[in-house]
């Protein structure tokens, strides 16, 4: 499972270290999810959870600052010998002296913020879990088409790239060329990037790598996306059935989560860009109630009861 080092959180949430001297870039966090150690100060390690952050809020520091010293110092030592990935502390809460020679002695990172403890849990939960989330990489293209995630996918060398650069310059956004690592963040949402080494870059046969963005701006790229839906290029086969209105809709699968998928067949003279387009814009009225090919079905079945009655 892959995991995130705790100097990569330290960096992301700003926190402040009295500890330099732990090396955090040794420790990894695997788990998603915070606790804080209430139960835990009270004596009750049963069912405790010790590969997830520790936070020390108002209530937790309010009940450690009522007990007698000897008892809080050995709360210290309970907690931290544990080999949590690391302690932090809220609300600008400076820790003890004995609180630092502890976590020194287990190599437990003593960390501070002055956020609420509310505001730092839900920022952590939320970045974690998209650190942390389950990962594949696709060959593909990920654009963003008036705020729709549109994966294009395809056979090598049939055109995702040139039409990723066609919606570029109608103003549309880039997300990832070539290679898209696609994360489960929940159980309704995939989000796609680019890997850090092809970002923002293109790949044209017969021209080479071009940097979007320092051809078209900052505003021609965008360095993540939820995928909302996926469009399939292929060759035209004369041979083959292809869907002309839409009434049902065709899905495709990433890591259990279907995602809605358009086969389009690539011939001379087709404008993928517009289509492609088109084809966001058509998804955005779908999930606003609205279906075209539905009305038109509708239209269709009206006048056909009218007929009915007419002959009557």
């Amino acid at each position: 499972m892959a995991g995130v080092r705790v100097s990569t959180l330290i960096e992301k949430m700003n926190l402040k270290s009295f500890l330099p001297t732990v090396n955090t870039d040794n420790i990894i966090l695997r788990h998603p999810d915070i606790n804080r150690p209430a139960l835990q100060l009270t004596g009750y390690y049963d069912h405790f959870d010790e590969e997830r952050v520790q936070i020390i809020g108002f209530v937790e520091q309010e009940y450690l600052m009522q007990l007698p010293q000897e008892v809080r110092y050995e709360c210290y030592e309970k907690l931290l010998s544990k080999k949590i990935p690391c302690l932090i502390m809220c609300r600008s809460f400076e820790p003890e002296e004995r609180m630092l020679e502890i976590g020194d002695k287990y190599g437990v990172p003593i960390l501070g913020t002055d956020k609420t403890t509310t505001d730092l849990m839900a920022e952590v939960i939320r970045w974690l879990k998209v650190q942390l989330a389950p990962t594949i990489s696709i060959h593909g293209v990920l654009v963003d088409v008036y705020g729709e995630g549109v994966l294009i996918i395809g056979e090598s060398g049939i055109g995702k790239s040139e039409a990723a650069l066609e919606l570029i310059k109608r103003g549309h956004r880039l997300v990832s060329d070539d290679v898209v690592e696609i994360r489960k963040v929940s159980d309704v949402t995939l989000l796609g990037s680019a890997p850090d080494i092809t970002r923002h870059f293109i790949e044209l046969r017969g021209i080479g790598i071009i940097d979007v963005k320092a051809l078209y701006g900052v505003g021609a790229v965008k360095d993540t996306q939820s995928i909302g839906m996926v469009i399939k290029l292929e060759d035209w086969d004369r041979e083959k059935e292809y869907d002309r209105l839409g009434l049902e809709d065709q899905y495709t699968e990433y890591l259990g989560i279907k995602v809605i998928c358009h086969s389009i067949p690539i011939r001379p003279g087709r404008n993928l860009a517009v289509i492609v387009e088109s084809a966001a814009i058509n998804h955005r009225q779908k999930k606003m109630g609205y279906n075209a090919a539905q009305e038109l079905y509708n239209r269709v079945q009206n006048n056909l009861r009218k007929g009915s009655v007419d002959i009557i």
